[in-house]
């Protein structure tokens, strides 16, 4: 059996014993009867990937293991997801991470997200809100709750149907801009 890489940076106390380079050979048919390597046990974690068109930014990041949101990577992924008009971050609603981790997994892509909009400013939603009839006033965007995405590899209408199967909160089809609206707050869906 061999050791998920994630699980083997994960180690705690970060030691392997290996026994390749022992001296000792052991038997092919040896059975073993404990774990090869004392005190691993399996890493429970939750990974996104997102590839940011307006900025060109790109990343992976570990955001939740063994039950617990890594404060450093959701830093890193409201500096990815900042309003990119402006600059502006914003805390990212984990809920909606989590709701993007198991959409990913419906989807079978390991791909990763490519994102339209994450976060969006008072100010960028008002100059939306006033140019475009498909922009809320009162936007979940403003509140980190809400990503514009495609997933590279899988069909848009897919992607949407799969957000709408799931009934998290709002999923919004726009297949003339050529994205999917996902977000955590009331369940309801829309054409754009």
């Amino acid at each position: 059996m061999s050791l998920p890489r994630r699980a083997f940076l994960r180690m705690s106390g970060g030691v392997l014993v290996s026994a390749a380079t022992s001296s000792l050979a052991v038997p092919a048919f040896a059975h073993l009867s404990a774990p090869a390597l004392v005190g691993l046990k399996p890493t429970n974690c939750r990974t996104l990937s997102f590839d940011c068109l307006h900025t060109g930014e790109k990343l992976k990041a570990d955001y939740w293991v063994d039950g617990q949101y890594l404060p450093d990577a959701l830093n890193a992924i409201n500096r990815t997801l900042r309003d990119w008009r402006t600059g502006d971050v914003h805390p990212m609603e984990p809920k909606l991470l989590d709701l993007l981790d198991q959409l990913g997994k419906r989807l079978e892509s390991n791909a990763g997200f490519q994102v339209i909009c994450g976060y969006r400013s008072p100010a960028t939603n008002t100059m939306l809100h006033e140019t475009s009839s498909g922009v809320a006033s009162n936007s979940q965007h403003l509140f980190g709750k809400a990503m514009d995405i495609r997933v590279a590899g899988r069909d848009l209408k897919k992607v949407y149907n799969t957000a709408l199967d799931m009934a998290v909160g709002g999923a919004g089809y726009y297949p003339k801009s050529d994205f999917v609206h996902v977000d955590v707050g009331p369940v309801r869906h829309w054409l754009g």
